[in-house]
């Protein structure tokens, strides 16, 4: 444990759009004091924040770490690094690993290489076996190992009827949901979306209507089961209307969650099939990602989630159609979110903490970590002054598929902290180092 005075802070929390000036004290894992000018103890490590911005630590709800199966694109060791260098100390695994996460046996492998880490590991399991949408999983077992969160993610449960017994079944053990929607038959190849960059590089295109129509059946089953439903990475402007009509109408527990690619990007920066821009649910359109931005900061996505999709520089140099699906994003969410949205006034940082921090914890069973005196001291230090380069020297991650790599943006994460313990400093491109 460190303790640490972090003077001249500029304090975010999810409850106030504007920022605290004041002092910290961080004293046995937790914080004993805020205010200004606060008396620094004989022995403390002083950190000057001036200019710097002190948030609670962010937690990522969606992550591949691959572990077991496919240690070449990530391992749980290296995804824990890429989530602390990205101002994460806190995640949850989906369970499309091999052997899949979808009994007791893998599901404590999985948490005890996560509690290695430094970090908070939660993990995910299946609804079905082997995620074959055909018979449940060992349900119970895992449940009993603390899994909350039942996903086929990957994949849609193609039989309504089996999802619809697993939530009669889960729901009673206080067990929710997470919905990957897609109408396999209808997705097709699942390379981009259906419409003028699909005409234009002569791939046939996955339209939008394959998720929405799987987004408005799993709430329907939920609806009638009683169940917790949670769509996963929204896409498209008629799904997150969907989702808005069906939280109006109160009659059914439903969360959603977008991801910042999906936020950024469109069909249109594919190019000429860059394959760092291929993902499912797709890219959709210009449109898309402003009604997904306006959702945002409505209220109808409840949480923040990269979806954190590891894949080999072999895997995503073949070409559009045969490269897999997915990139990176632990490493680039935080300074990107800043980038584009904070700095221009798009959204102030109260929404990132709610959405980033807050309501991720809340969703798991967690306390969130708001900078308060006597909370637990779990929080980073942004410098909205720097900029962050996302060269493969930068990045902690086994893979580096994301359309920032080499790219420099606005911010820089210096500092990480979890449980008083510093995980991560870095003051300058000579000062680095993590846990």
């Amino acid at each position: 444990m460190n303790s640490l005075y972090l003077s001249n802070c500029r304090i975010a929390s999810e409850d106030a759009p504007t920022l605290m000036h004041a002092d910290v004290l961080v004293e046995g894992g937790r914080i004993t004091a805020i205010g200004k000018d606060l008396p620094k103890p004989e022995g403390v490590r002083v950190i000057d924040a001036a200019g710097r911005i002190l948030l609670p630590a962010m937690f990522d709800a969606h992550v591949h770490f691959r572990e077991p199966g496919f240690e070449a694109k990530e391992n749980i060791a290296s995804g824990a690094e890429a989530a602390i260098n990205g101002g994460i100390t806190g995640i949850v695994m989906m369970p499309n690993t091999s052997p899949a996460l979808d009994q007791p046996s893998t599901i404590r492998t999985v948490l005890e290489a996560g509690a290695r880490t430094g970090i908070t590991v939660l993990t995910s399991g299946c609804i079905t076996k082997g995620r074959q949408g055909k018979e449940l999983a060992a349900i119970d077992g895992m449940r009993k190992l603390g899994v909350r969160m039942l996903t086929d993610d990957g994949d849609s449960v193609d039989d309504p009827a089996v999802l619809y017994r697993a939530m009669q079944y889960a729901t009673e053990f206080g067990m929710f949901f997470a919905s990957h929607c897609e109408v396999p038959s209808l997705a097709g190849p699942r390379a981009l979306t259906e419409g003028p960059t699909a005409f234009r590089l002569g791939i046939k295109g996955s339209p939008a209507c394959a998720e929405e129509i799987i987004i408005d059946r799993d709430i329907r089953l939920a609806h009638a089961t009683g169940a917790h439903i949670h769509i996963q990475h929204v896409s498209s402007a008629i799904g997150m209307e969907t989702i808005r009509w069906w939280k109006q109408r109160g009659d059914v527990r439903v969360t959603a969650e977008v991801a910042p690619h999906h936020l950024m990007f469109s069909e249109d920066d594919i190019g000429d099939f860059d394959t760092h821009y291929k993902m499912n649910p797709p890219l959709r359109t210009r449109a898309d990602n402003a009604a997904l931005l306006a959702g945002l900061k409505e209220g109808v996505f409840d949480l923040i989630a990269t979806d954190h999709a590891p894949h080999t520089p072999y895997e995503k140099s073949l070409d559009f159609v045969s490269a897999p699906n997915g990139i990176t994003g632990l490493e680039t969410a935080l300074i990107s979110l800043f980038d584009r949205y904070v700095r221009h006034g798009e959204f102030g940082w109260d929404l990132v903490v709610k959405r980033y921090s807050a309501e991720p914890r809340r969703f798991m069973g967690l306390d969130p970590v708001p900078i308060v005196q006597g909370g637990v001291a779990e929080f980073l230090l942004f410098d909205p002054d720097k900029s962050t380069t996302f060269t493969k020297e930068y990045m902690r991650s086994r893979s580096q598929n994301t359309p920032f790599l080499n790219q420099t943006l606005q911010g820089s994460i210096d500092l990480v902290v979890k449980d008083g313990a510093i995980l991560l400093e870095r003051w300058n491109e000579d000062s680095y180092c993590s846990h």
